[in-house]
Formats: structure tokens, C-alpha cells, sequence
């Protein structure tokens, strides 16, 4: 199986995210690619996708908003869950928070299997006027590897479920859509 990780980050903390996701998606025996929205990836023969942002301000960094219009119709066709990546506290932890606005209306677009809120990464040194001033409160490293890995497991697991294989959808194009999994507990 094989997992595509696509992430938008302004200061590297949703990177470090992605990569995590990708780790995690290892451990439990998958192939995987990570890649930054704003490079423009494609999407590739996989077996799900895997997208997320950084909040800024209630929304996800440009790029991957972008990149997800620019792929809706493709990612209606294949399994995607979404995360984002904000919180400068351990709220995230608990994971009920819900998808921000914008987000939502992505996930609509896309019929997104689910979503988790992480928490967030800001240095104390960060680029740009804003970033600096809310690092003189909330400076720190709020991602949990342990709620990374239980909800990757979580995915893995829904995929199980999932009755068709990546080479029948690849046989048959015509297909109706893909089955969708279980929403993300709460």
C-alpha cells in the first residue's frame, strides 16, 4: 500500500507533521511520498491521500489550498483525509477540534474520509512580524508522535474495510466512488 503525504507549512512546523504521518505510515508497513504543496506534486498511483496545512489566521497556508482545487476531481477518486496543524496548546490532544471554515469547505468538495487537528510547532525565533510577537508567548512544540501514530493507525486500519483494491480502481474508471470510511472518533 501506498500513502501520498502533501503538506503546506510556513515555518516548517506542518512539515515536521508530514513527516511524522510518513513515519508512522512506515511503521505500519506502507510505501510512502512526501511532498510540499507548493512544488505542485501530482498525485500518482496511490492508495490514499493524506493532506494538510498549517491555521494561520482560521486558514490553511495558500499552497495547499490551492493544490487541492487544482486536484478535486482526481482526489474524489481515491481515499483523502485531511489534518491541520495550529494550536499553540495541548487542546489538540483531545481530538474533537473540527475543520476551520475554509477546510470544511474543501473537505465538502473532496468527500474527505476525516480530519484531525494537531498540535502546533512555533520556534522562538521565527520569521516575519507576527510570528515573532507570538513567539514571545506560545514559542514551543505542541505535535504529539503518539496521536500522529494512533490516528495513522486509525487510517490503516479504515482502509481494511475499503472493498475494492487499488487495482480494480485502476481497471475500472468508470466506476461509482469509492467507498467511504468511517468518519475519525472523536
Amino acid at each position: 500500500m501506498k500513502a501520498l503525504i502533501v503538506y503546506g507549512s510556513k515555518n516548517g512546523g506542518t512539515a515536521g507533521l508530514a513527516h511524522m504521518i510518513a513515519t508512522a505510515f512506515e511503521r505500519e508497513g506502507w510505501q510512502t511520498e512526501v511532498k510540499d504543496a507548493a512544488e505542485r506534486p501530482g498525485i500518482g498511483d496511490v492508495d490514499v491521500v493524506v493532506v494538510g496545512g498549517g491555521l494561520y489566521a482560521n486558514r490553511w497556508v495558500p499552497s495547499v489550498r490551492h493544490w487541492v482545487r487544482q486536484h478535486t476531481a482526481t482526489l474524489q477518486n481515491v481515499p483523502v483525509w485531511f489534518f491541520s496543524s495550529g494550536p499553540l496548546d495541548d487542546t489538540a490532544r483531545a481530538g474533537d477540534i473540527a475543520p476551520v471554515a475554509g477546510v470544511a469547505k474543501l473537505a465538502r468538495a473532496v468527500e474527505i474520509s476525516g480530519h484531525m487537528t494537531f498540535g502546533g510547532y512555533l520556534d522562538k525565533h521565527p520569521k516575519g512580524f507576527i510570528a515573532s510577537r507570538m513567539a514571545r508567548r506560545y514559542a514551543g512544540d505542541w505535535r504529539d508522535p503518539e496521536q500522529v501514530a494512533e490516528w495513522v493507525h486509525y487510517i490503516c486500519r479504515s482502509m481494511q474495510v475499503l472493498p475494492e483494491l487499488p487495482a480494480q480502481r485502476a481497471a475500472e474508471p468508470t466506476a461509482a466512488k469509492r467507498t467511504k470510511a468511517p468518519a475519525t472518533p472523536a
